[in-house]
């Protein structure tokens, strides 16, 4: 297979991870904040971190499944990996969806649904490369 597209195809199941892992990440946001009352940036947090958790074992058995077949690129732990990601993938997305949250929701008074959605897409672009370049590299 070429290398674009190896990385298309990739792209592809991230995208597919990335689409449930939205689904998990609103769930869980509804959850805590309508059902449990949980302020907004909170519930914004730990949804996030719950999407990543989710997010980080299908892309470690499913998008880069095939690198990790890889002598050389399968040396690295399961837990290194998980670590590597969070570092990444949760600080931005974290980070990048409490800021854009609170921009979008208390600035641009959006719905917190539609913000996040909003947040969870501008986030997706730069997750993808630093998994492809820094996590499962």
């Amino acid at each position: 297979m070429t290398t674009n597209r190896a990385t298309l195809v990739r792209w592809l199941k991230f995208n597919f991870v990335g689409a449930i892992g939205i689904v998990v990440q609103f769930a869980t946001l509804f959850l805590l904040k309508a059902v449990l009352h949980f302020n907004y940036l909170l519930a914004t947090a730990l949804a996030v971190e719950v999407a990543v958790l989710h997010n980080f074992i299908w892309h470690e058995r499913f998008t880069w499944a095939d690198r990790l077949l890889i002598p050389s690129r399968s040396q690295r732990s399961s837990l290194d990996r998980c670590l590597r990601f969070h570092v990444s993938n949760g600080a931005v997305s974290i980070l990048g969806n409490l800021t854009l949250m609170k921009l979008l929701v208390d600035f641009a008074h959006l719905n917190y649904l539609v913000a996040n959605g909003i947040a969870i897409v501008l986030c997706s672009l730069a997750n993808f490369m630093m998994s492809s370049e820094w996590v499962f590299e």
